[in-house]
């Protein structure tokens, strides 16, 4: 995932007096002592959420006794989670955004929009601060089912995290602009902001004229600044209700809550912390080895064992980030070896990103089960086949890439090579087996088999493999909370936005245009295709879900289509725009972790992404391949 990205001069004071670098020096420690007061208890809670759901699993299945106040404290308890992840995410500089086109600026240019990011997101968290303590207020009227307390325990989450946040909002502009270009940017987004007031008389009357304004052009023209993607949202959304409705701030703030607090949404941090879990422990480098051993010595062997991994891995983590990051470093050494193109090879494990967005425990299927109330469990049997059908689909783009390859200097694995490499995967690989078994058997729910996976994880790391740093394990935490904290307030935002486009009527408008399509079903699967392909590449795969899901869905009900099918196009489609550059941060997230420019691989990707374009296709014509075995 492409972030915010911290310019030269950040946390530096070169060249400034030395009042100024002291002043600068204070700022950098008060910035560090917020970041371990949020780290430390964002970890832990990782651990309370993963210890409350395994609690539940055993209490249910091994003592026939449900905890009936289990899932009602994890959700709690997970609300902390995604708004203290947020502020590690601002600190870190790890909220979503778009950089495509912010990458090709001059460094200066770059350095001030990173400073005019900064300024537009303490905007919002300067305007939703106070509607968050209302809305936290007006919850102590309410009182938790199971555990019998005031539901401002949970509701406190929200102004608390947002406080946070907007500090370290202020401590970030203070810390990466020097106090021209900080005094330039903040008085460019205020500017702005109080022109929007003045015209506010104007704007009322212009009806639904407003969602273009406000959705398309105010949008879009803070994703393409380099604006991240939740704080976009939630600007223009809060701009919308304030300035053309009357509907009270506060109702934005429900609605995140509402976003934000789906049961299903606590799998998300879950599976990120199972991925990272997987390559600590080397399960990952198993199974990678395990197909190695098998196709090492066939003409771009290495290369359908990289498509291979990557599906198999998929079925564990779930984030593609910790896809990637599993199998790449594995892999990469030994193809270059080969003398594979390094574009050749980052414009593969891109593309492979795109083909296992389907494959369960996919983070984007569970956020469509969570927007739409679609079954996950349907979900996570209708993905596996779409992922074969694009696996084949790359497999034979490297077929005729590497038809030719010399390959007389590798040497082919013995069978006792191959039988050893497979007892040593056998744990790995039973993974997503033992994964999916426990949802299809009832033995624990979508958010809970999660901690199932962890656990199996963990003992095969301490027993089986012998690898596990504990050292490693308060980091990983950090970055479980860091990406879900991204990952959940860009849902909350974009489920205010999504709520405002609904009561304005814009849903109604665009279930009465695409039913009205000529053509019918094909078309309308057509129109979904391209729609999702751009917005994969502009909003990232959950922002565009949340955004739209919930508007497209029973439009597709009604033309005919089944949900998990349509469930299938839509995420396959959005994966190739997630991972096609220029724009697709997917891509650029595959570059970093191949540490390749991205550059090289702009040419050799067309050719995978035309095979993923084609598998998309055939997946939309062919719905036995998404509901055949549900």
């Amino acid at each position: 995932m492409t972030s915010v990205s911290h310019p030269p001069h950040v946390d530096a004071a070169v060249g400034a007096s030395p009042p100024e670098a002291s002043w600068r020096s204070w700022v950098i420690t008060a910035n560090t002592v917020l970041g371990h007061l949020v780290a430390v208890p964002a970890a832990l809670l990782v651990l309370a959420e993963i210890a409350v759901l395994s609690a539940g699993i055993v209490g249910r299945c091994v003592f026939r006794s449900p905890i009936i106040w289990s899932d009602e404290l994890a959700g709690i308890l997970f609300l902390w989670l995604a708004m203290f992840g947020s502020v590690i995410a601002f600190q870190r500089g790890e909220h979503m955004r778009m950089t495509a086109i912010v990458g090709v600026l001059e460094a200066e240019h770059r350095a001030f929009l990173d400073t005019v990011a900064a300024a537009a997101s303490l905007a919002f968290l300067v305007l939703v601060v106070w509607p968050a303590y209302e809305f936290a207020a007006d919850e102590a009227f309410v009182t938790t089912p199971a555990l019998e307390i005031v539901n401002s325990w949970r509701a406190a989450a929200l102004p608390i995290g947002i406080g946070l946040m907007l500090i370290a909002a202020v401590l970030r502009l203070i810390r990466i602009a020097n106090v021209r270009s900080l005094l330039a940017s903040v008085a460019m987004v205020a500017g702005i902001i109080g022109t929007f007031i003045v015209l506010a008389p104007v704007l009322k009357p212009l009806g639904n004229l407003n969602l273009l304004i406000f959705f398309v052009f105010v949008v879009g023209a803070m994703v393409f600044a380099a604006v991240p993607i939740a704080f976009a949202f939630g600007l223009a959304t809060v701009g919308y209700l304030a300035l053309t409705t009357s509907t009270p701030d506060v109702v934005m703030i429900g609605r995140m809550d509402e976003g934000m607090s789906h049961l299903i949404l606590l799998a998300v941090p879950l599976f990120v912390f199972l991925g990272l879990l997987i390559e600590m422990t080397g399960m990952a480098r198993a199974m990678v080895g395990f197909l190695a051993s098998l196709l090492g010595h066939v003409r771009g062997g290495l290369h359908y064992v990289l498509v291979g991994a990557m599906y198999l891995v998929s079925g564990i983590s779930g984030s593609k980030a910790a896809d990637m990051a599993a199998v790449a470093p594995v892999l990469f050494p030994e193809m270059r070896q080969r003398r594979a193109k390094p574009g050749d090879l980052v414009a593969l494990l891109a593309a492979t990103g795109a083909q296992t967005e389907t494959i369960p425990p996919s983070l984007v299927l569970i956020t469509i089960g969570s927007v739409t109330g679609v079954s996950i469990s349907a979900l996570f049997t209708g993905g596996l086949l779409p992922g074969v059908v694009l696996a084949v689909m790359l497999a034979a783009v490297v077929w005729w890439r590497y038809r030719r390859e010399d390959l007389s200097h590798v040497k082919r694995a013995t069978g006792r090579q191959i039988g050893r490499a497979f007892v040593i995967a056998i744990p790995a690989v039973a993974l997503p087996f033992v994964i999916r078994t426990a949802v299809v058997e009832g033995v624990a729910t979508a958010t809970e088999v999660s901690t199932i996976g962890i656990l199996y994880s963990v003992c095969a790391g301490l027993f089986i493999y012998r690898q596990f740093d504990w050292r490693r394990i308060y980091p990983m935490l950090v970055v479980t909370a860091s990406l879900s904290g991204a990952i959940l307030l860009i849902i909350g935002a974009a489920t205010g936005m999504a709520w405002a486009l609904t009561q304005s009527g814009f849903s109604a408008s665009l279930a009465k245009f695409m039913t009205g399509l000529p053509g019918g079903v094909p078309v309308f699967l057509a129109v979904t295709i391209v729609t999702f392909v751009i917005l994969g590449s502009v909003l990232e795969g959950i922002p565009a879900i949340v955004l739209f899901g919930p508007l497209l869905f029973p439009i597709a009900r009604q033309v005919g289509v089944h949900d998990v099918h349509y469930a299938m196009v839509v995420v396959l489609a959005m994966g190739i725009g997630l991972f096609a550059p220029p724009f697709g941060v997917g891509y650029y997230a595959a570059c970093a972790i191949s540490r390749i420019n991205p550059d090289e691989g702009m040419k050799p990707i067309v050719g995978y992404m035309i095979a993923l374009l084609i598998g998309t296709l055939i997946v939309a014509a062919v719905p036995w391949l998404s509901i055949g075995f549900l």
